[in-house]
């Protein structure tokens, strides 16, 4: 079969470990200066909407987006990984993958609209059932989206999909904020979701440059692609249901304001991490796939780790220390029920993290089958301890969740040891490491902000995470933390040669 025009079809050994490690840190480089603009429009937009929206408002998006983030598992499948991910990829073979997306698509689009009444009746949430209905169309039109993105990340072309990233949430943000400040109330949440959707995919079409054959392919292999998708579909559904069980036992059990409370503080931390970790997992999962059984492997996963770790670590510690007087400027005084559950959701964000590089072997290697084991033995414990909190409010299901995130990142090192070739002792070490730095900077901030307790809420945050941050940098006086920055350091240069 013939390589696709225009991305050539890269296998394990067309390139040397030298070339991926480079190929990895300037993909790491373009995905980095997105991914801080995607953060400093995630951060806009939740002080901007949360100004102009009430937390009830948010509650109903909220809940509706729990129910279609299951759909969106369903419509990808599996298959944008197990494109990327592929040895070999004929034009034929994506032709045929692009419409399988798409009618998988379509499908739960009409089964969202029929089902729409049944959401609202499960939430007792009438207005829900239009929202439902119009938030259908994005099933389609991230469907059509799928295989034009994996195909760009085939490529390694990281700079493009970089942009597309940056574009669609900033002329969403737009367009959510002009239909707020025109009343249109939660609608505007509908229309950000649909923009963001719609200015990707036409994105995507023009900068891939192909168009799918106008109907499906016969005498293709594509069993693989289907093999590898539905286990990586199977584990993503069982995470899923596990990782948004608290969003839905809150609005369950307390209703939409809490739900929106609880939302807001997931908006505040857990969307800015998630635009740090799966960027990663676009540069990991082409560069790992093609570097098999090589030495280069190993030190592209201990590297990914320093360099995905310590900026978290650091990051979510000051938010810990600050959550108070960041919640004040951030969203204002109607969002007092969020500091507590910001402080628990930033130590499993953490926690997350350091399992996060045990995800990109899992994919690289092909080993969706094994991931989907161990997902469904870390979303018991998660959906227990997340039960087991909701006793005490909000604030107790995001206790649950930490917990049940502390508990998991060292399981999941070992897990994976268990099946595949992985250097588990350097990763705990890296982990330890980095725990370690974070607490620290945590501590100081705490420190700080007590110490500046009265003051405004912008200085407390100010000096507050200008404290963590010295109290990081101290850290590297210890021989192995200097270590590890000097890795940091050769992967920076590494990123910015040309």
């Amino acid at each position: 079969m013939s390589p696709e025009p225009g991305s050539p079809d890269l296998r394990p050994g067309d390139v040397q470990p030298e070339g991926l490690g480079r190929k990895a840190a300037r993909g790491a480089a373009s995905t980095g200066a997105g991914l801080v603009t995607r953060i400093a429009l995630q951060l806009v937009t939740v002080a901007v909407l949360g100004r102009l929206l009430t937390p009830a408002q948010y509650g109903l998006i909220a809940m509706v987006l729990a129910v279609i983030g299951v759909g969106e598992l369903l419509r990808d499948f599996g298959l944008s990984s197990a494109a990327i991910q592929a040895p070999q990829l004929s034009v034929r073979q994506r032709s045929n993958l692009f419409w399988s997306n798409t009618a998988i698509g379509v499908l739960f689009a009409v089964v969202v609209l029929a089902g729409a009444p049944a959401v609202a009746a499960v939430y007792d949430q009438p207005k829900l059932t239009a929202i439902t209905r119009v938030l259908a169309a994005t099933f389609v039109i991230n469907a059509m989206m799928t295989q034009y993105r994996a195909s760009l990340l085939r490529a390694m072309r990281f700079a493009a999909v970089a942009a597309i990233d940056v574009l669609a949430p900033a002329l969403a943000l737009v367009v959510a904020v002009v239909a707020a400040l025109a009343g249109a109330g939660y609608w505007a949440l509908v229309a950000q979701q649909l923009t963001a959707a719609t200015v990707a995919l036409v994105a995507c079409v023009v900068v891939g440059r192909w168009l799918p054959a106008p109907r499906w392919l016969r005498g293709e292999q594509m069993r693989q692609f289907y093999t590898f998708g539905v286990f990586l579909l199977g584990s993503q559904l069982i995470g899923y249901v596990a990782n948004n069980v608290d969003a839905f036992i809150i609005g369950r059990r307390f209703g939409a304001a809490p739900t929106g409370s609880y939302n807001r503080a997931f908006q505040l931390l857990m969307n800015p991490l998630n635009q740090v970790r799966t960027p990663s997992t676009t540069v990991a999962l082409p560069v790992l796939s093609r570097a098999g059984l090589s030495a280069q492997f190993d030190r592209i996963v201990r590297t990914g780790q320093l360099v995905l770790g310590y900026p978290v670590a650091v990051g979510l510690g000051i938010v810990v220390g600050t959550a108070y007087p960041l919640v004040d400027v951030m969203l204002g005084g109607q969002w007092s029920a969020v500091p507590p559950v910001l402080r628990f959701l930033a130590v499993a964000g953490a926690m997350q993290t350091m399992a996060y590089v045990g995800y990109w072997v899992y994919l690289a290697r092909g080993l969706t089958r094994q991931l989907m084991a161990y997902t469904t033995v870390t979303s018991v414990l998660k959906i227990s301890l997340v039960l087991a909190g909701s006793t005490w409010g909000i604030a107790g299901v995001a206790g649950g969740y930490a917990l049940a995130a502390t508990l998991e990142w060292p399981l999941s090192l070992w897990w994976l040891s268990r099946i595949t070739a992985v250097p588990t002792r350097a990763l705990y070490g890296g982990a330890g490491r980095i725990l370690a730095v974070g607490t620290c900077a945590g501590l100081a901030t705490t420190g700080a902000v007590w110490a500046l307790g009265g003051t405004a809420s912008w200085v407390q945050v100010l000096v507050g995470a200008l404290a963590g941050v010295c109290a990081a940098a101290a850290t590297t006086t210890v021989p192995r933390v200097r270590r590890d920055l000097g890795e940091l350091t050769h992967a920076l240069r590494a990123a910015v040669r040309r």
